[in-house]
């Protein structure tokens, strides 16, 4: 009786990507002169570009955010004001069903 090979499904997923040559030289030096594979370049690069582009997106929620506070609240008022928001939906509920 034969033995069976049996093959683990593949934990990560394959892309082909393309590149201009200058990218894929660069790409090329940095792995052969830290001994990594391409793969481990790109993952480490794609890391890199989250650490990045975190910051960036809070500082943009940020300067949004202080454009739309003209009253100055702080984090302190909030539980007034989600008080104060919800009496007002139950309140313009109430009036939409005696009016329906």
């Amino acid at each position: 009786m034969a033995a069976t090979k049996t093959t683990r499904p593949r934990r990560s997923k394959v892309y082909s990507i393309s590149l201009p040559p200058e990218l894929a030289s660069r790409a090329e030096a940095i792995a052969k002169a830290e001994s990594r594979t391409i793969s481990e370049v790109f993952r480490e690069a794609l890391r890199a570009y989250d650490v990045l582009r975190v910051p960036a997106w809070l500082e943009r929620a940020r300067l949004y955010g202080a454009t739309r506070n003209p009253r100055g609240y702080t984090e302190d008022d909030l539980p007034g004001l989600i008080r104060e928001v919800r009496a007002e939906e139950r309140h313009r509920q109430k009036r939409v069903r005696k009016a329906g």
